[in-house]
């Protein structure tokens, strides 16, 4: 279903789903869990784990569309993969500029919560 969820202040739609007593939210390549008994958030993933070099699965699902290659130069924020999850699409983004060094996966491949699916080498800093 389609929510309207604030982060930092700021209202963004969002697509959320109840899932055995989870409710999962998506909105800006980020997803959010809580505990829907409790109300307690369980746990927060990203699509690249914070500001890590790894985009990982931010829950079960498939990949239907990989948009960069390994070599390929990316910026912050820029969108590496989609999956499909839930009956929704999902895009997931970069959290950290450089390149992809690797890519652990391929459209039409089911994966779990928490694999890796795209490695970052991080720009260098100068």
């Amino acid at each position: 279903m389609e929510v309207k969820v604030r982060i930092d202040g700021v209202d963004h739609k969002a697509q959320a789903e109840l899932l055995q007593g989870t409710l999962w939210v998506h909105a800006n390549g980020r997803t959010f869990t809580m505990d829907a008994g409790s109300g307690r958030k369980s746990r927060k993933k990203s699509g690249a784990g914070g500001s890590s070099d790894t985009v990982i699965a931010p829950m079960p699902g498939k990949v239907t569309k990989i948009l960069v290659q390994a070599g390929t130069q990316v910026t912050a924020g820029q969108a590496v993969l989609v999956m499909e999850a839930m009956k929704m699409e999902y895009t997931l983004k970069c959290d950290i500029a450089g390149e992809i060094e690797t890519i652990s996966c391929a459209v039409g491949e089911q994966v779990a919560l928490g694999k890796a699916l795209v490695k970052i080498k991080p720009a260098s800093v100068e």
